[in-house]
């Protein structure tokens, strides 16, 4: 049985939110492919590759747990799983139009919100969370959090504006179709959530089977697989539909050397891998968590939201905003810190 230690599992969910927040960077210095050739090519590692690598090397009988596993919890964690892979290509598309700052903040903003409360609603039990000791602390540094997030988004928008001549001009720089696609994913990321709730009894298999704080890597397995199936399906057929889809092969005039694929792959390996870990760190922080699992979720796309507004920091998109622009960022920032200490309080 594992023990709980509700410090160590922020600890994690830290890492997972340095991971999740700096995946997408590797795509920058892809060549000679669309987005569409990169995205399916994350997606074959990130959602199959990766996630069945890691329940191989922690889940002793993995395949066994999987035939094993209650027909209901599989196939909704599977749906629920492909439903969010439309939530995937929803953020993917919304970076391009809005940005980075702006997609991760709105969308991990909305899905805190409909991840954490979603699972409550459906499975019951919100009151009885809350009347736990700690749980009203643990509830202040939840409400921090989505505080924190608005902040920084209302920072991002004004960076927005602030940069106005340099983005308005962007290629495929479009603010309403960005903002409606950010939140299509922000909602369907929410129900990632609800896909890896509804497959905890594929992990307590995984637990009875010796996995230990490795659990969770056996339902992941099959919550990404249905995001892949989605997202396999959606990009080769816009691949064959664009006439993208022969950016895999090797093509001299198209900057497509064997060298350069070879780079892409890797890179789309690396993204895959650092989205995949991102859930690797948050089942072993979940499970750390104890009697507030339930805080997993926002406390997670926090760290999340901090981090990627960290590495915009250091990669100077914030350099041309004014000061105030600046200054509310801070505070952003600030508060979500203060939320992360609040709910190290209360569920201490």
């Amino acid at each position: 049985m594992n023990s709980s230690n509700s410090l160590l599992g922020i600890l994690l969910h830290a890492v997972g939110g340095i991971s999740a927040s700096t995946c997408y960077l590797p795509s920058t210095k892809t060549k000679g492919w669309s987005w569409n050739t990169f995205w399916l090519a994350q997606s074959l590692f990130a959602w199959l590759v990766v996630p069945l690598i890691i329940a191989l090397l922690t889940v002793p009988n993995f395949f066994e747990i999987i035939v094993q596993a209650p027909s209901k919890p599989f196939w909704m964690a599977f749906f629920l799983g492909a439903v969010y892979g439309f939530g995937g290509m929803s953020f993917g598309k919304a970076i391009n139009h809005i940005g980075y700052s702006l997609t991760y903040t709105l969308a991990i903003g909305i899905s805190a919100v409909v991840g954490t409360i979603m699972p409550l609603f459906v499975f019951g039990g919100l009151n009885d969370f809350f009347a736990k000791p700690g749980g009203n602390i643990v509830l202040l540094g939840m409400v921090l959090s989505i505080v924190g997030v608005s902040i920084c988004g209302w920072a991002g928008f004004k960076k927005e504006k602030d940069l106005q001549s340099k983005t308005a001009n962007k290629a495929g720089f479009n603010m309403m179709l960005g903002l409606v696609l950010t939140i299509v994913a922000g909602v369907l990321s929410g129900v990632f959530n609800l896909s890896l709730e509804y497959g905890q009894p594929i992990a307590d298999l995984a637990a009875e089977n010796g996995a230990g704080q490795f659990e969770g890597n056996a339902k992941l397995v099959v919550s990404t697989f249905g995001c892949f199936v989605t997202n396999v399906i959606w990009y080769v057929v816009a691949g064959v539909k664009q006439k993208t889809i022969s950016e895999f092969l090797i093509d001299d005039t198209q900057n497509r050397s064997n060298s350069v694929l070879v780079k892409n792959w890797f890179l789309s390996l690396l993204t895959g891998a650092m989205w995949c870990l991102q859930f690797f760190f948050y089942g072993l922080g979940h499970v750390k968590m104890g009697e507030y699992q339930f805080a997993s979720w926002v406390l997670h796309m926090s760290m999340l939201i901090f981090f990627s507004y960290i590495v915009g920091l250091i990669m100077k998109e914030w350099k041309n905003v004014t000061k105030k622009t600046y200054i509310l960022l801070v505070l952003g920032l600030l508060v979500l810190v203060l939320s992360f200490c609040v709910t190290s309080y209360g569920s201490y």
